[in-house]
């Protein structure tokens, strides 16, 4: 089935045979990457978040109370999960000193106001 060219009668076999090799491809691939196993979401309390997120208990009793911080409760107990208290942290990352500059720019040329032209020949 190696020939260069492939005639109408041995179109059927030369199809089987890229089957085959496409499978087998596959096969070697799915040994090449590793397994991703789901994470488990396990909920944690008010003393683990403290510690992931080193702050006293009353900031994040605060933070819940003004729904800045993404929490769950059930009873009287707060719980929160360690992958929503991470990704709260980066979306609160400072703009770097470039950044800043770009937006002050943008926002300093899009407030310029011309005067209109009729005004001046007057």
């Amino acid at each position: 089935m190696q020939k260069e060219k492939v005639s109408f009668d041995e179109l059927p076999q030369a199809v089987a045979y890229l089957t085959e090799k496409v499978e087998e491809l596959s096969v070697m691939v799915s040994k090449l990457q590793p397994v991703q196993t789901p994470k488990e979401r396990k909920p944690v309390e008010v003393d683990v978040a403290c510690t992931i997120l080193k702050k006293a208990k009353p900031t994040i009793y605060n933070l819940v109370r003004k729904g800045v911080l993404p929490a769950y409760k059930k009873g009287k107990k707060l719980y929160f999960y360690e992958d929503e208290l991470l990704q709260w942290i980066e979306t609160g990352r400072k703009a770097t000193s470039q950044q800043t500059y770009d937006e002050m720019l943008a926002s300093m040329q899009s407030g310029v106001r011309h005067k209109p032209k009729s005004l001046l020949n007057r």
